[in-house]
């Protein structure tokens, strides 16, 4: 069995933004299971139809050689029975689960398609499966776990698409659910030691945002000077775990540069651009309690 000290799963980390935030919680020496799909280069393309290098074991080779252990897990999020065996496999090995960071999400291959949205394929809702109604379910799981233990968190990567128009209005839609699914666990999570946030992550240098900007330089070529390394993330989540301070932002949903600007920690040693007066802020919530 693991030490209990720093066990973290990150979901949908074969590549991209999970697997930065994966490689992240390694550097900081934190066992990371790491789920997804992808155990073979080949399957996922990017926006172009080239083929986008990534896999789980990939990603878990990454963890330990960054410092921590890396432990890969084929898992579709789509499925709800595979999710419960790897939280079944986590209490099992670990004995129980400090961090869980949602990031599964659907891409669908016309999602940064500048059409509207009923001339893309109806499949395009799936994002509403595989990054909302998985993020809940793999949340359930994990607050099983935590909440019996006093400790642990709860991450949603989201972003400035729960506020403005960005990818059409699926991606919109998820984004804000998961904004709404860190508030409102936080209200079920007070007094338990478990705190849930949401972080609005800004552009990304992944491998298929660095695709895009290729295909669609007009739209992304600009972005992509202020990007943020896929690891940024990571790093802030460690600083909320492991600071007394982390605790404040309990329910919130913040911009991860601001978020970075709090509580100094910079991406590589440059503190990246909030992008807040551009592309808007959090929602205020309100206090009212209804059953």
């Amino acid at each position: 069995m693991t030490s209990r000290a720093g066990v973290a799963l990150v979901t949908g980390a074969s590549r991209g933004a999970g697997a930065g935030i994966a490689r992240a919680l390694g550097a900081h020496g934190y066992t990371v299971y790491v789920t997804g799909r992808s155990e073979h280069t080949g399957r996922a393309k990017a926006w172009d139809g080239s083929t986008l290098p990534g896999t789980i074991h990939d990603t878990a080779v990454a963890v330990s050689e960054a410092g921590g252990r890396g432990i890969a897990l084929r898992c579709d999020h789509a499925d709800d029975a595979a999710v419960a065996e790897v939280f079944a496999r986590i209490e099992q090995e670990a004995g129980g689960l400090d961090i869980l960071v949602n990031n599964a999400t659907y891409m669908h291959p016309e999602l940064i398609t500048p059409k509207p949205f009923w001339e893309k394929g109806i499949e395009a809702a799936a994002i509403l499966d595989v990054g909302l109604r998985s993020a809940y379910v793999a949340s359930w799981h994990a607050a099983r776990l935590m909440v019996p233990a006093g400790s642990g968190w709860i991450v949603f990567g989201s972003s400035f698409g729960a506020n403005c128009y960005m990818h059409g209005p699926g991606y919109g839609a998820q984004k804000a659910g998961i904004d709404k699914f860190a508030s409102d666990m936080q209200h079920d999570l007070t007094g338990t030691g478990v705190s849930a946030i949401s972080i609005w992550m800004g552009p990304l240098k992944t491998e298929r945002a660095l695709k895009a900007a290729e295909v669609h330089p007009e739209q992304y070529a600009q972005i992509m000077q202020v990007a943020e390394n896929p690891e940024y993330t990571g790093h802030l989540i460690h600083a909320l775990a492991t600071r007394p301070v982390g605790v404040s932002y309990a329910g919130q949903t913040v911009i991860g540069a601001e978020l970075g600007q709090a509580l100094a920690v910079s991406d590589e040693g440059v503190y990246p651009p909030s992008h807040r007066d551009m592309l808007g802020q959090p929602p205020e919530r309100s206090k009212a309690v209804i059953y």
